[in-house]
């Protein structure tokens, strides 16, 4: 195999050999702490120009498969790893991790220590990366490349990922519609309107961009706000129709980038993480009921919100409903008036663990107190 080289925009830069697609890219370099799911990783739309590291040493054993697609591509710009697995040893697996990778034109690196890398980033916080194999370039001249790139603070790339036409989900296995969700698709995963499908929900999603107007003309129950890539602040038009929606007390729900969404929407401000949340073992308490819930997460930004006491916007009192463990980051909001909550966490559980499927479960029941209450939008 032939040298790569991870550069980092600090100037740190860790050799090792050229794996996946050859060439060069760059992203936001960023690690991800799960020891499985790189399938679906590589496929969440909220990876878009990313570069991945693998902080487990051993990846690509179970191969790659139709099933576990989160989107219909693989997204991130990068892929690092220590050790790629020589052989694929699973009974779903039909095709390589590397093949996969060098079908999508993804340049990877192996034989770097991902968990020194891991560190370098703990330490100094995320930066910009690039990925050189098959190069010529000095080190100096990598190290520039790689400084005229941009940051992801400011980046608006939802527009990149979303859907070019709405397209709906009926409910799993032949159940009555119980609800209608509006979905706004801003990086949505696969797995997001599967698992409302499978409470009875006919999801609607819809691309970026879409109005407030449209959307109600199809009369939904509750509004989903997806995760995504990009700056939170930069999601002004999506804001204001989240806006619209509390206002009108529709029941709304938002993961990940669209808890950042509804942060905003609320009036508190979202600030960049110095390395951010990604992998599924992240540790979340629910104040609610105290207990501890291990969450797949994927985000680098968070909102800025009072976690000590009840907090009040023009909508109404609310508080934050979770906390994560590891640096007392934002994980939820919730409404005490209005039917309005979010965390920044993926409750779809693909992959990983499934400790917060109830939270679809939550959404289902505020949807049912607005038939109950005769505000039904059904």
């Amino acid at each position: 195999m032939s040298k790569a080289y991870l550069v980092l925009d600090d100037g740190a830069i860790f050799e090792g050999e050229s794996w996946a697609a050859v060439g060069e890219t760059f992203g936001e370099a960023v690690f991800s702490t799960g020891m499985t799911g790189y399938q679906e990783t590589l496929t969440d739309p909220s990876y878009h120009k990313q570069v991945v590291i693998m902080t487990a040493p051993h990846i690509g054993n179970t191969g790659m498969n139709s099933i576990d697609m989160e989107s219909t591509k693989i997204w991130v710009s990068g892929f690092v790893v220590r050790n790629p697995s020589p052989r694929v040893s699973n009974w779903r697996s039909e095709g390589s991790l590397e093949e996969s990778l060098i079908k999508a034109g993804v340049v990877g690196i192996s034989g770097v220590d991902t968990r020194a890398i891991t560190r370098h980033l703990r330490e100094r916080g995320s930066m910009r990366v690039g990925i050189f194999s098959g190069t010529t370039l000095s080190r100096d001249e990598m190290v520039i490349k790689v400084r005229a790139t941009s940051q992801m603070a400011g980046a608006f790339l939802a527009n990149e990922v979303t859907t070019p036409s709405k397209y709906v989900v009926s409910p799993s296995d032949g159940q009555p519609v119980k609800y209608k969700v509006a979905a706004i698709d801003l990086g949505i995963k696969n797995a997001t309107p599967r698992s409302m499908s499978e409470r009875g929900m006919e999801v609607t999603v819809y691309p970026l961009g879409t109005s407030a107007e449209e959307i109600k003309a199809d009369n939904p129950d509750g509004l989903f706000i997806s995760n995504g890539p990009g700056d939170p602040a930069t999601m002004t038009q999506v804001v204001d129709l989240v806006r619209e929606f509390l206002l009108d007390e529709i029941p709304v729900f938002g993961i990940c980038f669209g808890h950042q969404i509804l942060g905003r929407a609320l009036g508190f401000d979202t600030y960049k993480l110095p390395f951010g949340h990604r992998g599924i073992n992240q540790p979340v308490r629910n104040v609610r009921t105290g207990k501890v819930e291990i969450t797949a997460h994927n985000h680098g930004f968070a909102v800025e919100a009072p976690v000590d006491s009840n907090f009040q916007t023009v909508y109404g009192s609310g508080f934050v409903s979770h906390i994560g463990l590891n640096d007392g980051v934002v994980e939820g909001l919730e409404l005490l008036e209005r039917p309005a909550f979010s965390v920044q966490y993926h409750p779809e559980s693909a992959a990983g663990p499934h400790d917060a499927a109830y939270l679809f479960d939550h959404f289902a029941e505020m949807m049912a107190k607005k038939h109950v209450s005769g505000g039904s939008h059904a």
